[in-house]
Order: C-alpha cells, then sequence, then structure tokens
C-alpha cells in the first residue's frame, strides 16, 4: 500500500461514497484511523544503536488517514481500503473537508431504537422491594 495512497479530493469522494454504501442490510460500520507516518519519508529504520529515530528529527511528519467499512468474509461483500497522505501544512482545511463529509455520511443514521431498554428499565423498578 505504499504507493496506493489516494489524493485528498479522491479520497473525500470515496469516503462519501463509502458512508453511503452503509444502507444495504449488514450493520454498515465504517472505521476511520489515524496516526502519524514515520518511517519511509527522511527518517531511517530503527537499528540496535537508535531504537527511536523519530525521536529526534528537524522537521514535523505527515499524518496518514485511514478508512475500511470492515467487510472481510467473503459472504459479507468485499472490503473498502482508503487511505491518504496529509501534510502537516495542509491539516486545517483537511480535517474541515474531513469533518464536512464524516458529519454528513453520519446524518443519514437513523436513531437507535431504545424502547426495549426502557421497558426493561420499568419492569425492574416496578419489581423491586422498597427498602
Amino acid at each position: 500500500m505504499a504507493g496506493s495512497h489516494l489524493s485528498h479530493d479522491e479520497f473525500f469522494i470515496k469516503l462519501a461514497a463509502l458512508f453511503m454504501t452503509r444502507k444495504d442490510k449488514d450493520h454498515g460500520k465504517v472505521y476511520l484511523s489515524q496516526k502519524r507516518l514515520s518511517y519511509g519519508q527522511d527518517i531511517p529504520q530503527p537499528t540496535e544503536e537508535n531504537p527511536f529515530p523519530d525521536l529526534h528529527i528537524d522537521s514535523t511528519l505527515p499524518v496518514l488517514i485511514r478508512a475500511h467499512n470492515g467487510k472481510s468474509k467473503p459472504k459479507r461483500g468485499e472490503k473498502t481500503k482508503l487511505s491518504t497522505v496529509v501534510n502537516t501544512d495542509d491539516l486545517e482545511a483537511f480535517y474541515g473537508k474531513y469533518a464536512e463529509v464524516c458529519k454528513a455520511g453520519m446524518l443519514a443514521l437513523k436513531p437507535r431504537d431504545r424502547t426495549k431498554r426502557k421497558a426493561k428499565s420499568k419492569n425492574k423498578k416496578k419489581g423491586a422491594p422498597a427498602s
């Protein structure tokens, strides 16, 4: 996956599509993650003498943003993986657009049905002995 990172615009388009494909009968989970991209830039691999070469660097490191739908078994469908690399100079603009896409995807969520839990708690209150 080293050379397969998407551009920011492609990432947002595919992420929005990933949120919209949740409407089928499965649970529709979308996993989002981010981490500092440390190795593979100008940072050497860890060695025995220097086990943490990324602790003493002069420049800031980019951020790796990932998203996937969590489908890994054949009966669930095809797993979709997305990733992009964001430089620290572009983080503020990226996160603004990222938040818009995530909010738009979450607007389609239906509220959880909590009637069973409410009925269960009422029955506990009625059946509990007064002390």
